[in-house]
């Protein structure tokens, strides 16, 4: 389908922000909102934000990608992904107002812009879907845990380390200080008995499990299987009951990508993305 693009621009509080929109020739009523995680920019790693909206509108869904305050060309100070509800909102008003034959959106998030997409999707009703790509949960202990058993356990089955340990090249000083680092991390999770008294934000996964509970849509999950963001989610989600429950709802879609790194470089990755997002936005 063709499809044409057109920038725009919209105040959020005191600052202009900049967007593209792609819209087909035929809009159905659902769009993508892409919302970008920190730090980059509209047209996203690779030039995935751009081509992936060009597939979506090539598909006949709408879609909008956009510079949030304090990053690309977005006015303002920058703020971390905990703190761009505005600029979301903003940013949808904008998208409706550019397409009126759009009815609902769901939001597309990689990384933090996943975990921000969350944190926002529950307040609005024109929200209906969310694909959330390698939602970032980080914890201390839980990258540390993350680590430990997904790279330092891969590293002992790699020929380089072995062919560096015969030939002497191998820093055992500086492996057994970021082990024990690890380890200093996570022993504290072990050894504690009970939860801790409230002080302070519950932590981040505690958080986003609040929001994620309270979205009553549709949501899409697309993970890699070569990312340690990835594997700390998966970690975290699959030994908690409420997690597993929730991810398991029949509201969630999963889709695993194995090979792929973090913001899925490779041509086959971007694509196969592209076209899981375009088949499950105009599934329902």
């Amino acid at each position: 389908m063709n499809f044409t693009e057109r920038a725009t621009a919209f105040s959020c509080r005191d600052s202009w922000l900049y967007g593209i929109v792609s819209l087909p020739e035929q809009a159905i009523s659902r769009g993508v909102l892409i919302v970008v995680g920190g730090p980059q920019y509209r047209a996203g790693s690779h030039r995935q934000f751009t081509l992936l909206a060009r597939h979506l509108a090539a598909h006949g869904v709408a879609a909008m990608r956009f510079d949030y305050r304090g990053m690309g060309d977005g006015e303002g100070d920058a703020r971390t992904f905990e703190a761009v509800d505005d600029d979301i909102r903003h940013a949808i008003d904008r998208f409706f107002a550019e397409v009126p034959a759009l009815r609902e959106a769901a939001i597309w998030g990689l990384c933090d812009a996943a975990s921000a997409a969350i944190f926002y999707a529950a307040q609005d009703r024109r929200v209906t879907g969310l694909v959330l790509l390698n939602p970032w949960i980080r914890t201390e202990a839980g990258i540390a845990k993350a680590t430990l058993k997904h790279y330092y356990l891969a590293r002992l089955f790699e020929p380089e380390l072995w062919d560096k340990i015969r030939h002497g090249r191998f820093d055992y000083a500086a492996a057994a200080r970021s082990l024990a680092g690890l380890v200093g991390k996570v022993l504290p999770t072990i050894k504690q008995a009970a939860p801790a008294e409230p002080c302070g934000p519950s932590p981040l996964p505690e958080r986003m499990f609040h929001g994620l509970s309270r979205f009553k849509g549709r949501t899409l999950l697309i993970m890699s299987g070569n990312d340690l963001t990835a594997r700390e989610f998966s970690d975290l989600t699959s030994a908690s009951s409420k997690w597993r429950k929730l991810l398991n709802s029949p509201g969630v879609t999963r889709r695993d990508l194995p090979e792929a790194n973090h913001t899925f470089s490779r041509r086959e990755w971007r694509d196969q993305v592209a076209d899981w997002t375009s088949d499950w936005v105009r599934s329902w």
